[in-house]
């Protein structure tokens, strides 16, 4: 893909201080314009779907959809459209996570000032950007982790269906509201919430709250 004279950006973060924030970074370069903005995953997926964008920088986490489930249904939906992570977290979970959902960098909110123009540059040339202090000490807890407990990383035990059920389960939403909002039939939703019990060797609606917070789903 040639490399666009400005590339047009979308801002996807449910804390509008945020994004504020980021605009400012972003649009001070004259190879860089903020041309749309969203406060959660599913806002995000519209708004690249509704207009031209080139790259979105997207929230790990956010409400409805987390911005790792919104990576994944846009390079389903638009493979072209290049997906940098935005986060406080620095853990591999995160990390790894955000690779299989297809981003091609990973930026920490707290290097953002420094990184995040860097990142999209490197991000529309085609080259992944990793923050390289984080990426050292992911790579090495996750070597460390795989030593002790191989079983430890494996696939997620969940699909992505699954995954953005148990998110509105965790929000509060109830059955017909999670049906709503997904455009599936109340039996599918609860068929669903009894294959995540299920997998997960859980119980009810606080375990997979609990589940949820730990995976970075929803925040506490």
């Amino acid at each position: 893909m040639t490399t666009p004279l400005k590339t047009r950006v979308l801002l996807a973060d449910d804390h509008e201080l945020v994004r504020s924030g980021l605009r400012l970074i972003l649009d001070g370069e004259p190879d860089i314009e903020v041309v749309a903005e969203a406060a959660d995953g599913a806002q995000a997926i519209a708004a690249c779907l509704a207009g031209a964008v080139d790259l979105a920088v997207i929230d790990v986490s956010m409400p409805r959809l987390t911005g790792l489930q919104a990576a994944e249904e846009l390079r389903r939906r638009t493979p072209a459209l290049r997906v940098l992570m935005l986060s406080v977290h620095d853990n591999e979970q995160y990390f790894f996570a955000a690779l299989k959902a297809g981003a091609c960098g990973y930026v920490l909110k707290s290097a953002a000032g420094r990184d995040l123009v860097q990142a999209v540059r490197a991000s529309m040339r085609g080259e992944p950007f990793l923050y390289p202090p984080a990426v050292t000490a992911l790579f090495r807890d996750y070597l460390e982790r795989a030593a002790r407990d191989p079983a430890a990383t494996t696939a997620d035990p969940l699909t992505g269906r699954e995954l953005e059920v148990l998110k509105l389960i965790a929000e509060a939403h109830t059955t017909d509201a999670i049906a709503g909002l997904l455009r599936i039939s109340r039996r599918t939703v609860e068929h669903h919430r009894a294959s995540i019990l299920r997998k997960l060797g859980m119980r009810d609606r606080v375990e997979l709250t609990r589940y949820a917070i730990r995976r970075g789903l929803v925040e506490p």
